[in-house]
């Protein structure tokens, strides 16, 4: 089974899409995406190549994990990938908290004067007495601060490659209430110039704005929490990582050799000092110790080791001198399969998971469909272009409790 990396997704339908997409491919038997981990196992006897296609074409991009070559072998550089992934995991955390802080700051001003003054007077300064339109402008300008571009972006970028995802339904439900409040805006100035000030005061309570960065908000608080959970669930992995030792001391005609770990061998003779890290699995084949082998095992007392005893990658060497022969390297290790193990566990999702993935494949474009089919009736049976739009925003806007409950 080969795992892959997988960039683009932003949410459940994005990996129900990737998931269909691979699974149709001629020769995939299995296939398993994870969100959280931005991964996906395949199993079967489809290459490379085209699973990394049918996934481009699906609208994401993908490549072999771990350093992976086409034809499957597994490099020994996992370790630095892994940590990699963990810092660019900080790092999306990092951003999406200080954009969380930011929306949270602005919509609080845009909630004060949609909802606090309209609906509780709750006092405004001075300028804004009788000042409908200021008070409209200056919920538009605080709106648009709000409104992330990047959701817009994933959004329609999902759209066009025939994959509508949630950030799709994001950007329709906020954007089509950002549009529809601006037309009322429009409206309202053309009311507020010619002197109807009870047609004004109509439209005033027939804003969006504050929905249209209510939603992106809310959205907002579940990618940073879904930001913070990939960089949790990464810890267990970059801890099991960082025991494997880099470097390993070889002993070639008579003399200690330090190389990297990627050059040690099956069959090399190796050395392990007093306190050094067993680099390895091997076969002790001189000298007497005690070996630390907690980090494996979780046994605190330590394990003595004399000629023809096994020893394992990361364990540490507490006292004698030993001479080992190496017989389990890279991805064969122990230690490489515990995390291979962990990892396959993180991607591997419950059942409840796998029925939300389903719904929300389809969740999405029928929740589209049904606005576009609400906006038709209500045209049909002669209500106005705004009253139908109206009708078909509030399908989408009710539609984002439901997509916050698939995400979680």
């Amino acid at each position: 089974m080969d795992k892959y990396n997988v960039t683009g997704m932003t949410c459940s339908a994005c990996s129900a899409r990737v998931e269909k997409a691979v699974s149709n491919v001629e020769g995939v038997t299995s296939c398993q995406v994870n969100l959280l981990t931005n991964s996906m196992m395949v199993d079967g006897t489809a290459d490379s190549g085209t699973i990394v296609a049918a996934v481009e074409k699906a609208g994401y991009g993908a490549s072999l994990a771990g350093g992976r070559s086409a034809g499957g072998n597994t490099s020994h550089s996992g370790g630095k990938s892994s940590g990699s992934g963990e810092s660019e995991a900080d790092k999306e955390f990092g951003k999406m908290k200080k954009r969380l802080v930011a929306s949270v700051i602005i919509l609080i001003p845009l909630m004060y004067i949609s909802m606090g003054h309209m609906m509780w007077n709750w006092p405004l300064p001075s300028f804004f007495d009788g000042n409908h339109v200021a008070m409209g402008l200056t919920q538009m300008l605080l709106t648009i601060i709000v409104m992330v571009i990047r959701f817009f972006v994933s959004g329609f970028k999902g759209a066009i490659h025939g994959s509508p995802n949630m950030d799709t339904l994001v950007a329709m439900g906020s954007g089509a209430s950002f549009i529809y409040s601006v037309y009322v805006l429009y409206a309202m100035t053309a009311a507020q110039t010619a002197g109807d000030g009870e047609r004004v005061m109509t439209l005033m309570h027939d804003f969006y704005f504050e929905s249209a960065a209510m939603i992106l908000a809310l959205i907002t608080v579940g990618k940073t929490l879904e930001a913070y959970s990939k960089g949790r669930t990464t810890d267990a992995l970059k801890g099991l990582m960082d025991l494997a030792p880099k470097t390993a001391v070889l002993i070639r005609d008579g003399e200690e050799v330090t190389v990297d770990i990627d050059e040690v061998a099956v069959g090399d003779i190796f050395a392990v000092r007093p306190g050094e890290s067993v680099p390895v699995d091997g076969v002790v084949l001189e000298g007497d110790s005690a070996v630390d082998e907690s980090a494996l095992s979780g046994e605190s007392i330590p394990v003595d080791k004399t000629a023809g005893s096994r020893v394992s990658a990361a364990t540490i060497n507490q006292s004698g001198y030993l001479k080992c022969r190496a017989t389990q390297v890279g991805a064969d290790t122990a230690l490489s399969k515990i995390i291979d193990m962990v990892s396959d566990a993180a991607a591997t999702k419950a059942p409840i998971a796998k029925l939300a993935d389903k719904v929300s494949g389809v969740f999405v474009p029928t929740v589209i469909g049904i606005a576009l089919l609400t906006m038709l009736i209500w045209l049909v049976s002669g209500q106005s272009v705004g009253f139908a739009l109206a009708r078909g925003i509030s399908v989408l806007v009710i539609s984002c409790p439901c997509a916050l409950g698939l995400a979680t």
